[in-house]
Formats: structure tokens, sequence, C-alpha cells
């Protein structure tokens, strides 16, 4: 049965170094730029998910569809309407705006992507971090730490997500949350995740660790059916081999510095991002 999805979006520079040792980028409790910023887009509030490096720049990254220039209901990448390549991008805790150099939609079209599956939940872009601020990044994951790696699920196992927007009206206990995959798409594009909170507008894009630690996804949309509130989210490393192949070969996840802690919130004494 086909679902019905909405997106959760609410409506170049010079080169910098990438940090080469996890002690390069900057403390975790000092960072101002890190996994959940929210990031603006030519009207388009999202969440940053995984910080990625390819040696001399570091990127953020956010859901392709938050440059998107059609309706909320415009999910497939392969027909759908983006902003191009070079729009300034608006990052949380950056003093300079940043610059999209990759968008998932825009690639599949240029290659002429017809697999469905790749068409409808490949939905992950990569902004390029402007030299004056990589000094403020840290790639670790509030409230949870990691990313330790790049990783699936499987129905059933637990996964961690963190989302600040600033549309929750600053709420931020709802900020950390533990979910459950409910369900994988047949070619594991995209997972269908359930959280007691479910998404709201201005979260899409944030990151979806699995009970490793480990990057899983991106959150793309909120389903309708066939489990209502629950989240569609993107598989990470196969939109991050996508980018590899069709633009950035070199592009890496950065790890994060803080070791994964699955249950420890911030707020209880946690890494106090």
């Amino acid at each position: 049965m086909q679902r019905r999805i909405l997106t959760l979006c609410a409506v170049v520079g010079a080169f910098a170094l990438a940090p080469a040792t996890a002690s390069a980028w900057a403390p975790a409790d000092e960072a101002t730029i890190h996994p959940g910023v929210m990031t603006f887009t030519e009207g388009g509030q999202c969440t940053s998910n995984f910080i990625v490096t390819d040696g001399s720049n570091v990127y953020i990254g956010q859901a392709a569809h938050c440059s998107g220039t059609g309706t909320a209901t415009e999910t497939d990448g392969c027909d759908s309407g983006s902003h191009p390549i070079g729009t300034e991008v608006e990052i949380e805790g950056a003093s300079q705006p940043g610059t999209m150099v990759y968008n998932s939609w825009i690639a599949m079209q240029d290659a002429g992507e017809t697999d469905s599956e790749t068409c409808q939940y490949n939905d992950f872009a990569l902004v390029r971090i402007h030299p004056d601020d990589v000094p403020n990044v840290n790639p670790s994951v509030p409230d949870w730490g990691g990313p330790t790696g790049i990783g699936t699920s499987s129905s059933g196992e637990t996964v961690y997500t963190y989302g600040n927007s600033s549309l929750r009206g600053g709420a931020t206990v709802l900020s950390p949350k533990e979910g459950t995959t409910v369900g994988v798409s047949p070619e594991g594009w995209s997972y269908d995740v359930y959280t007691a909170t479910p998404g709201i507008p201005g979260d899409s894009g944030s990151a979806f660790l699995n009970d490793d630690g480990q990057a899983l996804g991106v959150l793309a949309t909120v389903q309708i059916a066939p489990l209502a509130g629950s989240n569609g989210v993107g598989d990470f490393g196969k939109e991050l081999a996508y980018a590899q192949a069709h633009g950035l070969p070199g592009a890496e996840l950065a790890l994060g510095t803080e070791p994964f802690q699955p249950g420890i919130l911030a707020s209880l004494g946690g890494l106090g991002l």
C-alpha cells in the first residue's frame, strides 16, 4: 500500500581546513554549531543533522526538501523543484551564512535517476560551513553523544534523535527523544520510526542514531499511514554514498567527540549542549 506523507519543513567562499583529529574540534560544551542547530534556506526552516568533512571543508547536513520550491506534499526528489546549488543557508550559531554545495534532489535529476525508492527517500543536502565558523563546530549529537559510525536499524530496535526546533516554543525537554523502528522499506532506503512525540515542523532534517550510536538517518517526513504520527527517516549511509558518487567523492561522516550515552540526558548530567 502506498504511503501518504507530508514533509516537516516550515514554510562559494574560501576553503577551511577540516579538523583532522577529535581534539581539533571545538569542545562539545562550547561549540555553537553541532547536529541539531536550526538552518534557514530561503524561508524554509529545518534542523541540521550530521557534520561531514572531506579533509578540507566542513559541512553540515540538512534535508534536501529544506531548499524545496514546491509545496509540502512534493516529496519525490526526482521531479520536485529546489533552490540551486550555491544558495546561502543561515546556520544557527554561525557568524556567516553557509553555502549549499550538494542537494540529492538536484543530483538525482541531473543523473536521470529512475529508481522509485531512491527518488522518494533520498532527501539529503550538505551546506559548507564558512571558514570563519569552522573553529566553532563539534560533530557530537547533543544529549546522546556519537555518532560512532554509520549503521542501520531493524524493526523493534531503539533509536535516538535530537530536534531543537524554535517552533517548539522553548520546550527543550522535548528535544531529545527515544523511539522505535517499526518498519523498513524494501530496498532499505527508509525507516518508519515511532517516537512518543513525533517530529514537528522545523524538526525536518534531524539526525537519528541507532542503538549502537551510529548515524542511522535523516528525518524527512511525518506519516499519515500506515502508522499515524510516525516519522519517515531516510537511510544516512545510502544518502551519503549517493553524495559521494555524485559530486563529493571525499565526503565522510565526522564522528562525535563525546561517547554515546543512551538514556543519559543533558538535564541529568549528560553532555550539556
